[in-house]
């Protein structure tokens, strides 16, 4: 790669540009276009994502003051902050989710050998959504209360390399079952998800497509058990049992038989009643299956500290879309990045590198490998770790 290119121009070479000006030109994004385009306007938002703009003035501002930069950022001059605005709210952004989409079949195919914390040769996805809380007066395409507006990002996690596979937004009212009608259904693979998933009809066209889902019981499930097999409480397990529902709506919404497992978890002394469709998996895999449901929670927690999702440079619905998908490009390309070049350093250590070094002219791969011989500074409780992949 050469040493003489930004490290801002070496990132954005990981992006397939002959692919994306296909998907540019399938959807027209450039007709009649005169200045910033639809790469162009990638190009700014990936670096506002990495420096950690939080306006339109501090990215006209930044640019500004880099002017001599630009061209080897691919950019020709600094936009004004109208045009800016304009473009986020003109260029289609279905543009940047066939983007992230192409890129996130790159990310799975690379972290496809990234090992799990359990043993398990198939698949194994994490289900659940954030909210992102919105001005209701200036959001009004996405009401979620009577005196706020949200945005909701429904997510399925990969959880080889916390790589998402799925991602839909909606406005703050649509439940988080709803996913489920619209979710991409990969026979085999395990679907981990928190009991608001719990429904019956839903889940039994999930089992239907030959996937495996794991979930939690609801205290009011009315079910009766049909048989009990042995188990050793010493583990934690209470029982392990095939039931049957009671229910006359839920009986037909689910007419075959469920997996019923009592746990009792040794750190909170909680007893959780996890339900499954798999009846082959040990029961304590299915209890660390659900257990590693938590990586994507901590994914919600991740990118929203540390990538630019909870102010947004416009309010328009196509705007508020194309900032979350260009942050979804942006946190997958650093993970090929990451992968491609094989680097140990997490992705919040790379991004803290990128975010105050994108101008340096270095080579990539020694400007993202910490010094081994500096000390390690110590990190604060606070800070997650999950992503050390």
């Amino acid at each position: 790669m050469n040493v003489g290119k930004t490290l801002f121009a070496q990132v954005m070479e990981f992006v397939p540009w002959k692919t994306f000006g296909r998907i540019i030109e399938r959807h027209r994004g450039d007709a009649g276009v005169r200045t910033l385009g639809c790469a162009d306007l990638f190009r700014i938002m990936a670096f506002a994502q990495l420096t950690w703009r939080e306006s339109l003035r501090d990215i006209e501002a930044c640019l500004s003051a880099n002017r001599g930069k630009l061209f080897h950022m691919g950019l020709k001059n600094v936009p004004a902050r109208s045009t800016l605005s304009d473009a986020l709210n003109l260029r289609d952004w279905r543009i940047y989710h066939a983007l992230a989409m192409r890129l996130i079949t790159r990310a799975r195919a690379l972290y496809a050998t990234q090992p799990l914390d359990i043993d398990l040769d198939a698949t194994v996805y994490a289900l659940d959504a954030t909210t992102i809380d919105l001005c209701l007066s200036l959001f009004e395409w996405a009401p979620f209360r009577t005196t706020k507006a949200a945005v909701k990002m429904h997510t399925l996690l990969d959880l080889r390399g916390a790589i998402p596979a799925f991602i839909h937004i909606s406005d703050g009212k649509m439940h988080e079952v709803g996913v489920l009608d619209f979710l991409p259904i990969e026979a085999g693979a395990f679907y981990v998800m928190d009991r608001g998933y719990l429904d019956f009809a839903r889940l039994f066209k999930l089992h239907q497509a030959g996937a495996f889902f794991v979930t939690r019981a609801k205290r009011n499930m009315n079910a009766r058990r049909v048989y009990s097999a042995a188990t050793d409480r010493s583990t934690g397990l209470i029982c392990d049992q095939s039931i049957a529902l009671n229910g006359f709506y839920a009986a037909q919404d689910y007419p075959e038989r469920l997996r019923r497992i009592r746990f009792k978890d040794p750190e909170s002394g909680k007893n959780l009643i996890f339900l499954t469709n798999n009846t082959t998996l040990p029961p304590l895999t299915i209890a660390a299956l659900y257990k590693n449901r938590w990586q994507v929670e901590l994914f919600f927690k991740w990118i929203k500290q540390h990538l630019r999702i909870k102010r947004f440079l416009g309010t328009s619905e196509n705007a508020v879309k194309t900032q979350i998908w260009c942050a979804v490009c942006t946190y997958v390309l650093i993970a090929i990045v990451k992968k491609e070049l094989q680097l140990d350093a997490s992705l919040y250590t790379l991004l803290q590198i990128l975010s105050v070094s994108v101008f340096e002219k270095t080579e990539i791969s020694s400007a993202l490998r910490p010094d081994p011989s500096l000390p390690e500074m110590p990190q604060s409780g606070n800070q997650l770790n999950l992503f050390e992949i």
